[in-house]
């Protein structure tokens, strides 16, 4: 089973992965600073709220005292509705999901992949076979 194990390990595609999950997760931290920082303060600025991911409903009276950020209500147990966190996440996952779009499609682009010809059947046509039906029936 140990042997087994490390031909697995050995695999390119484990490392691949590997690698691919160590980039991934360095890019998702561009992504989230390039949201956090770039994009959801101008969203909030024209929503008419400096920081949209403090946006949120208490579903419960908030205690005399408590500032009225989301950490500050979570931190006094109250339940809340934190729809701007929501929306934040949602439009990460979209500009992560684009940009990994377009690395795909570029990768696929130089690598000279093409989807039309990937979906084609190899062989003969139809055409051809039908030709040599009709000969061979010929005969």
């Amino acid at each position: 089973m140990l042997a087994e194990f490390k031909a697995f390990i050995a695999r390119g595609n484990v490392l691949d992965l590997a690698v691919g999950v160590i980039i991934g997760a360095s890019f998702g931290a561009i992504v989230s600073s390039l949201t956090d920082d770039v994009i959801m303060p101008v969203i909030g600025a024209v929503l008419g709220g400096l920081d949209f991911s403090n946006y949120f409903l208490a579903l419960a009276p908030v205690p005399a005292g408590t500032e009225g950020t989301l950490a500050a209500v979570k931190a006094a147990n109250v339940p809340v509705f934190a729809y701007g966190s929501f929306v934040t996440a949602v439009i990460k996952f979209l500009i992560l999901a684009f940009v990994i779009f377009l690395i795909i499609r570029q990768a696929n682009r130089f690598l000279g992949r093409n989807e039309k010809e990937e979906a084609a059947p190899s062989g003969p046509s139809e055409i051809d076979l039908l030709t040599e039906i009709r000969d061979a029936l010929k005969k």
